[in-house]
């Protein structure tokens, strides 16, 4: 099968994902094998090529917005049926029994595996995941606008869950890409005005579009005071831009897998019960919720098409904040 491999970290600006032709996997005891029809990007992705996490598997095939059609079954999957559809996304498995798997908080598993991180991903042809961490993609959504809600949907989710906002409140947005357009569709869909901080021209003319209340860049002041606000840019430097617009109690969570450091700033910042929460993966509750709402909205992805050939050019194009939306590679 045909495959975008990684073989050792290297900045994306050197084309760091090698073609190779891999063994076609064979599905294991209660897995589906999966052949691929588009695979979303994701920044999570471009820390792992660059290295910028430590890489339990090497060489390894990224990606983990995989959808798909089911074409093969191990001893005992009999969820789905040959030829259904399904979505793969970032959590691949957890060990089921932990202290944090037993507070529904599978997230946190500390043996969790990660799709395109662990195992295998969605740069190529075929993958292999078990059948209880699949999903059917709602019809409503064609394959490539289906990938990005497999991981910036769901951790995008998520963070807007954990931020705490409701109905009617106002909600801060800062970095604008494949989570920030979704999430913005759905706080709006639940009544929530919506501002988006980023620098990018084309970003700013794509909120507006997409029904933001204000556009600006982080050291600008809104309107009005945030109830809430959700940091998915990984800069650390936009921490205190946040506190500073955020009103009293409100939340500040912060989407990113990493993040540049922190820096020092005046605990007025924090006080009046301020609260700033770091979101960590996501569960299977997680994804099942967010696409039947995202079906019931429904919400629309923004998507830029790469042929799978073409992984390295699309991993460059969104280090520079170059996509609009979303980057999906079809095969």
């Amino acid at each position: 099968m045909r495959s975008m491999v990684l073989e050792r970290p290297r900045p994306v600006a050197d084309s760091p994902l090698q073609l190779r032709d891999l063994p076609t996997p064979t599905p294991g005891n209660g897995e589906i094998r999966v052949r691929v029809r588009c695979c979303g990007l994701c920044h999570t992705d471009l820390h792992t090529v660059e290295g910028d996490l430590q890489l339990p598997k090497l060489p390894v095939v990224p990606g983990h917005q995989i959808v798909g059609v089911v074409d093969a079954f191990g001893p005992g999957a009999q969820v789905f049926k040959k030829g259904d559809r399904v979505g793969v996304p970032w959590l691949h498995s957890t060990d089921n029994q932990c202290d944090y798997c037993r507070r529904e908080l599978e997230n946190l598993c500390d043996q969790a595996q990660f799709t395109g991180y662990h195992v295998d991903g969605g740069y190529a042809d075929y993958t292999i995941v078990h059948e209880n961490y699949a999903y059917r993609i709602p019809e409503v959504f064609s394959d490539e606008n289906a990938a990005p809600l497999l991981c910036a949907g769901i951790i995008g989710y998520r963070s807007y869950r954990l931020s705490g906002v409701a109905p009617g409140q106002r909600l801060g947005l800062y970095g604008f890409g494949a989570s920030a357009h979704l999430v913005l569709q759905l706080a709006r869909h639940q009544g929530c005005e919506v501002y988006v901080f980023t620098r990018t021209p084309i970003h700013r003319d794509f909120a507006q579009r997409l029904g933001a209340a204000w556009v600006g860049s982080a050291e600008d002041a809104p309107p009005h005071q945030l109830d809430a606000a959700i940091i998915f840019a990984p800069a650390g430097a936009l921490v205190p831009h946040a506190l500073r617009v955020l009103r009293k109690a409100g939340t500040l969570a912060l989407a990113g897998i990493t993040m540049s450091s922190i820096p020092s700033m005046d605990y007025s910042l924090l006080y009046h019960e301020r609260v700033i929460r770091s979101v960590a993966n996501s569960t299977r509750q997680d994804a099942h919720e967010f696409l039947q709402l995202a079906a019931e909205v429904p919400l629309e992805t923004e998507v830029e098409l790469f042929d799978l050939e073409k992984a390295n050019q699309a991993l460059q194009a969104l280090k520079k904040s170059e996509i609009k939306g979303a980057a999906v590679l079809r095969m």
